[in-house]
């Protein structure tokens, strides 16, 4: 379905510049559009446009189906099963969120480095130099964590 369309604007590009009939104007490429080229646009627009009107749908059919019978017990909060105590706005630790999201960065940065083993032995010695820098930014990172004190749990 792209191809097609990448092999148009290749095309386009390597096409001379013919000079202009016009005086005055600025000579420049003209494009000719295929009805292969339009057709296959009409399928991407298409597949978006059927893609939306879905998701309308979906969101539709479920808020008319689906019965909304607000109770004060269904609107109250929940945590854990265990009733709510005081107010819901009481300070708390941010500690813990700034360990997880450090969990989660350099759980996520983890993950780029097995791509990187698969081909390791293709990239040579510029890929291991790129690599090498990209933990030891990750180091850096942990140090400095580490000192603030971002990663103790109490």
């Amino acid at each position: 379905m792209l191809a097609p369309a990448l092999g148009a604007l290749v095309e386009y590009a390597d096409r001379p510049l013919s000079p202009s009939t016009v005086p005055g104007r600025r000579a420049g490429p003209t494009i000719h559009m295929t009805s292969e080229y339009l057709t296959n646009w009409f399928y991407v627009w298409s597949f978006i446009v059927s893609g939306a009107v879905l998701v309308v749908l979906i969101l539709l059919v479920s808020k008319l189906v689906n019965p909304s019978h607000p109770t004060p017990g269904k609107l109250a909060h929940y945590e854990c099963g265990i009733p709510p105590v005081g107010s819901p706005w009481s300070p708390f630790a941010v500690r813990y969120y700034v360990f997880a999201l450090l969990f989660l960065v350099f759980d996520v940065e983890a993950v780029f480095l097995f791509p990187w083993t698969l081909v390791f032995r293709t990239l040579g010695t510029a890929g291991f130099i790129e690599m090498m820098l990209f933990v030891a930014v990750l180091v850096w990172g942990l140090v400095y964590a580490w000192r603030k004190g971002a990663l103790e749990w109490a």
